[in-house]
């Protein structure tokens, strides 16, 4: 019977993956990666392994050699599902630009299919570089196998750049799409790899690879570095410095040496899991009945002057912690407070620390607590918790007080709610630094610019807010330039050249130039108002929000957005509608506006999965008037952790749309109190995008409703109980 090629390749393997199999020291906890291969996965030094990370570890490595620079961030997705986006200098290879080298970005995908258990190895499956140019483009299939408690040994089969069969890469090819015709097509080639741990910091690696360090164009372009056969044994040795650095030294057969440092970050792990901030306050008891019948006996509630006294110790109390005592309504039986948390980045710790200020402020006779959430003067939701359950579980688990607790909508306008004295009109201000970073741009890989800002917003009423920034320069290499000159890659239309033809205003294929002239807005050494906005907070009844957002919405465009949003909050499901009428503004980022004008708008729903993922897709009209969906997935850990992806398709073609045929990127959050311990809403964000296009471009509004409002809800809620009795 005649074999086909690739089963003959898979039973070339079989003997090596039985060496693997051969029972032993086998535990049935998964393999933790111990190295990270210069691609930026777990693996030897080329090629990879079937070991994961723990599940949300996210971390960045670069690699460095005579043949390039990788520089990559690596994401755990799911205990099996692990991600990495790169981009690298790849030496020897020319563009337009005729530097020698070329900037190339490109992602890779690797699922473990199977744990090591027993005398089965762990297995995964891989696709490396599937959305980009293809420089690195492999797929591959891999087990790893714990052989002694300090030796591990991995096999796989390879193809494509893994087989050291690099794809011919199309001249033509905007990139950005997966190129699945090359899936696991053509030769294949087994490689493998050895690691042992020296001790708990030092491992040695031996792997044997067949990456030959070459790429083709479609159009002649050509580029060797290494050896013009596959096969060569790299060895390297890593060293762990502390719980989250290594750094790594390697050689690539006889002809490269290499360093690598890594850096990685585990949401479960930080810096100080019990935070630095101060105790709260304990509950206080009530007295029983017979002991202090006084202290029980309703009369005061008839006293005019009982409830202003307490709504300003309860208002005291809480701006200690951080809170505003928006109102409040009392009776004899029942207290309601509206809290709007400055300080915890979970709400269950906020109204925890609420619900003991409140068993010792208020009298005996109530029972009844219900702490509202407010977001900015917008209620979101209502917490009901019985006194006597506060007092009775504050030193046991935290489940006992929140299976204790009822979550329901707040209501807009409860009977007898009265505001605190003298909250509003509200005047805010700071002065301080601003750093703006430009990352993974094949022109400049690196941009940045530095200087100082002036924020302000003056709050009327709940929920009526006025927000202003003024930004100076100080320095930088971010300058204003026009959009890349059509057919000419790699050269721009200088500022003045662009401002002296209003034509340029539209590409060639007749899309406006809504995002593709956005550096006309930097490098201003003048200063600019990147916001200037006048907001209205609403809840027109218990299960819908609403926003209305007039001014300079952005450093781009001015004009008005409205939104709605409809999200009950013990439902994972939530449905929005935005509408905005925008006009450029000009590139002084001042009060000046230019002719473009618009109307954007989209439906979205969002849907919260399990394991924290959040899913949301938005239909609508972007700014270059093109029609289309956004679908955004982000990972959520229960300490804040926000890492997620996202992906745009819209009426555009792929040539209509530019390099890259759609727009895509990801996006990290990470609250500044995981780092630091101390308590604070602060948050380190940033987002990778492939390039800026016209294509699915959005208006940048702030406080958009669904993520202002669902730090409160049912989920989010409950990641974060356990923060109730901190």
């Amino acid at each position: 019977m005649r074999r086909s090629p690739l089963l003959r390749q898979l039973l070339a393997t079989t003997l090596p993956l039985a060496v693997l199999t051969i029972p032993g020291a086998a535990p049935a906890d998964p393999l933790v990666a111990r190295n990270m291969s210069a691609y930026g996965m777990p693996g030897g030094i080329d090629t990879p392994t079937a070991e994961t990370l723990p599940e949300g570890s996210l971390g960045a490595t670069i690699s460095y050699s005579d043949y390039a620079l990788r520089n990559n961030v690596f994401f755990q997705v799911l205990p099996q599902l692990t991600a990495n986006l790169r981009y690298s200098r790849v030496d020897g290879i020319n563009d337009f630009r005729n530097d020698g080298f070329i900037w190339d970005r490109s992602f890779d995908l690797r699922y473990q299919l199977f744990e090591q258990q027993g005398w089965r190895p762990a297995v995964s499956i891989g696709l490396q570089d599937f959305l980009g140019t293809g420089v690195y483009s492999g797929e591959y299939i891999v087990a790893t196998r714990q052989v002694t408690p300090n030796v591990r040994a991995s096999i796989g089969l390879g193809w494509g750049t893994l087989a050291g069969r690099p794809r011919v890469i199309d001249a033509a090819d905007l990139g950005g799409t997966a190129n699945t015709s090359d899936w696991f097509r053509g030769e294949a080639r087994p490689f493998g790899s050895v690691s042992w741990d020296v001790n708990d910091r030092l491992t040695l690696t031996a792997e044997y690879s067949n990456d030959v360090y070459q790429a083709s164009y479609s159009n002649g372009g050509f580029f060797q570095q290494g050896s013009a056969e596959p096969g060569r044994l790299n060895f390297g040795a890593s060293y762990r410095m502390r719980r989250n650095y290594q750094l790594g030294l390697y050689t690539i057969g006889n002809e490269s040496i290499g360093a690598q440092f890594t850096v990685t970050l585990n949401p479960r792990e930080a810096a100080y899991p019990s935070g630095l901030e101060k105790a709260p306050a304990p509950v206080r008891p009530r007295p029983a009945p017979a002991a202090d019948p006084e202290a029980w006996s309703p009369e005061w509630a008839s006293d005019p002057t009982a409830r202003p006294v307490l709504q300003k110790v309860l208002a005291d109390a809480l701006a200690k912690e951080g809170q505003i005592l928006e109102s409040m309504t009392l009776s004899a039986t029942r207290a309601e407070l509206r809290i709007r948390n400055n300080r915890y980045n979970q709400q269950a710790q906020a109204i925890g620390r609420t619900a003991r200020l409140m068993t010792r402020a208020l009298p005996a006779t109530v029972e009844t607590f219900v702490i509202t959430s407010s977001a900015d003067g917008l209620p979101t939701s209502s917490v009901t918790l019985r006194r006597s359950d506060i007092e009775r579980l504050e030193n046991t688990e935290v489940g006992q007080i929140a299976a204790a607790t009822d979550l329901s909508d707040a209501t807009p306008r409860p009977a007898g709610l009265i505001q605190t004295e003298d909250l509003f009109p509200r005047f805010r201000w700071r002065i301080g630094p601003y750093f703006d970073l430009g990352l993974f741009d094949p022109e400049e890989p690196l941009r940045y610019e530095f200087g100082a800002e002036a924020r302000a917003s003056y709050e009327l009423l709940p929920g009526l807010i006025a927000t202003g920034a003024i930004r100076q320069r100080a320095f930088g290499d971010i300058r204003q330039s026009g959009p890349g000159v059509p057919g000419e890659r790699g050269r721009r239309f200088t500022p003045e050249e662009y401002l002296a033809d209003p034509s340029l205003e539209t590409t060639p294929e007749g899309v406006p130039r809504v995002r593709s002239d956005t550096r006309m807005y930097a490098g201003n050494t003048s200063p600019i108002i990147p916001e200037l906005t006048l907001a209205w907070f609403a809840k027109p009844s218990d299960q819908v929000y609403s926003r209305v957002t007039v001014g300079l919405l952005e450093r781009a465009y001015g004009g008005v957005s409205a939104e709605v949003l409809w999200k009950p909050v013990n439902s994972p499901l939530a449905f929005g509608a935005e509408v905005n009428r925008v006009r450029k503004r000009d590139f002084d980022a001042r009060f000046d506006f230019r002719d473009y004008e618009v109307t954007t708008g989209h439906v979205s729903a969002y849907y919260e999965l399990s394991q924290g993922f959040i899913a949301q897709l938005d239909v609508g009209q972007y700014l270059a008037g093109d029609r289309g969906a956004t679908f955004t997935l982000t990972r959520e850990f229960a300490n804040g952790w926000r890492v997620g992806a996202y992906a745009t398709k819209t009426d555009l073609s792929a040539e209509e749309f530019g390099e890259g045929s759609f727009d895509k990127g990801v996006t990290f959050s990470i609250p500044i109190s995981w780092a630091t311990g101390t308590p604070t809403r602060e948050r380190a964000e940033s987002r990778i995008r492939s390039l800026s296009r016209d294509g699915g471009a959005r208006v940048e509004v702030k406080d958009r409703l669904y993520d202002k409002v669902r730090d409160s809800h049912g989920v989010r809620m409950q990641q974060g109980w356990g923060s109730f009795w901190r």
